[in-house]
C-alpha cells in the first residue's frame, strides 16, 4: 500500500462517521517510509539515518553479490510500492535501470555516490578523476541488448570503501529523506550528523593505525578489485586476480603473470571476501605460499556480528588488515 493513499476500509469508515479524521491522522502519519536500497550497505545507512521513520528493504541482501544479482518479479513489485529508492550509482547496479522501468516506479531516486570524487579502476589509472552530480536520468547506464551481468566502464564504483565518501553517502541519504518527509527532518539531520561524526572518528583512527605499517608490508591481494578507494585513502597497494567484476575469471596466462608479480613484489598477505568464491585466493595461496590474512567485507554486510553494519564492516576490515600486515616479518 502506498503511504500516500488511504486504504479503502479506512476511507469507508471515515465516510460512515465511525472513525474521526482526528483519530486517524496520528496513526497514519506514523507509517514509516518504504525505502528500497540496491544492496545491504545502503540499507544499513538508510536505517541508521532514518531510524523509526523508515522501513527498509535491500534487493541484494547480506553476503549477496551485487555484481551477480538477477532480479525477480517480486523485486519489481517492491520498487513499485516504495516511497524512495536508494542506489549506489557509478554503474555498480547494471540491472537497476531495467528493474525500475519494469516496476513503473516514478518516485524519488537518490544516487548515494553523488558528489564524490571518483577514481578510475585498474587499467584506466591515467584517466582523470571526475566529480559526478547525477540526477535520476543520469544514472541510467543500461544499453539496449546489454548482458545481464555488466561492465563498470572506467569508474570504480566501490566508493563506500573510503569513509570520507561514506560521509557524502550519508548527506545524500539525509537530504532525500528530508525532501520526501519534511515532518521528520530534524530527526534525519540529527541522526546523520551523529553518523558522520562516527565516520570521521573511525577515518582518523584508520589513517593513524595504517600509517604505522611499514611501507614494504603494504601490498595486499584480494579476490576482486573492490578496495581501490580504501587503498588510496589508507596507504595500501592492491592486486586482484579478477579485476573489478566478481564474475570475471582470469586466464591461465593472467594467473601466471599475477603469481610472478606476487612472488617478486613480496606481498604480505592474501585476503578472502565474504561474498566472493574463495577458490582463486586459495589457488594463489597454494602457488605462492603467501599467507591468507583473513576475510574482508567488500560489497556486502553479513547477516549478524561485527560485519552487519557499515561502520562495523569498516572497523573489521581495518583490524583484519593490520593484524595480517603487522604479523611477523614486518
Amino acid at each position: 500500500m502506498s503511504r500516500h493513499l488511504l486504504p479503502a476500509t479506512l476511507l469507508k469508515a471515515l465516510m460512515a462517521g465511525t472513525l474521526s479524521l482526528a483519530a486517524l491522522v496520528p496513526a497514519y502519519a506514523q507509517e514509516p517510509l518504504k525505502v528500497v536500497t540496491s544492496f545491504s550497505i545502503l540499507e544499513d545507512m538508510v536505517e541508521t539515518i532514518g531510524g523509526d521513520h523508515v522501513a527498509v528493504q535491500s534487493l541484494v541482501g547480506p553476503d549477496g553479490d551485487v555484481h551477480a544479482f538477477s532480479p525477480k518479479p517480486a523485486d519489481a513489485q517492491s520498487l513499485a510500492d516504495a516511497d524512495l529508492i536508494v542506489v549506489n550509482g557509478l554503474q555498480l547496479e547494471g540491472w537497476i535501470d531495467r528493474l525500475i522501468d519494469a516496476s513503473e516506479y516514478d518516485g524519488e531516486i537518490v544516487v548515494a555516490s553523488d558528489g564524490i570524487k571518483t577514481r578510475a579502476f585498474e587499467g584506466h589509472e591515467d584517466e582523470e578523476d571526475h566529480d559526478h552530480d547525477h540526477d535520476h536520468d543520469d544514472h541510467d547506464h543500461a544499453a539496449a541488448g546489454e548482458e545481464e551481468h555488466h561492465h563498470h566502464g572506467d569508474i570504480d564504483p566501490h566508493a563506500w570503501q573510503d569513509l570520507e565518501n561514506g560521509e557524502q553517502y550519508a548527506r545524500n541519504i539525509r537530504d532525500a529523506l528530508v525532501k520526501i518527509d519534511p515532518a521528520h527532518a530534524d530527526d534525519y539531520r540529527a541522526n546523520a550528523e551523529q553518523y558522520i561524526e562516527q565516520m570521521k572518528t573511525l577515518d582518523a583512527e584508520a589513517k593513524q593505525r595504517m600509517a604505522q605499517i611499514p611501507e614494504a608490508n603494504r601490498l595486499i591481494i584480494t579476490s576482486h578489485d573492490a578496495f581501490g578507494y580504501f587503498a588510496d585513502a589508507y596507504g595500501l597497494k592492491l592486486l586482484s586476480p579478477v579485476g573489478i567484476n566478481t564474475l570475471a575469471e582470469p586466464s591461465a596466462s593472467d594467473m601466471a603473470a599475477l603469481i610472478q608479480q606476487i612472488e617478486t613484489s613480496h606481498a604480505k598477505a592474501l585476503f578472502l571476501e565474504n561474498m566472493s568464491n574463495p577458490a582463486l585466493i586459495n589457488q594463489l595461496h597454494e602457488e605462492t605460499g603467501i599467507a591468507i590474512g583473513g576475510t574482508l567485507y567488500a560489497d556486502a554486510l553479513t547477516p549478524d556480528g561485527e560485519g552487519s553494519t557499515y561502520l562495523g564492516m569498516f572497523r573489521h576490515n581495518v583490524d583484519t588488515l593490520i593484524d595480517a600486515l603487522e604479523a611477523d616479518g614486518n
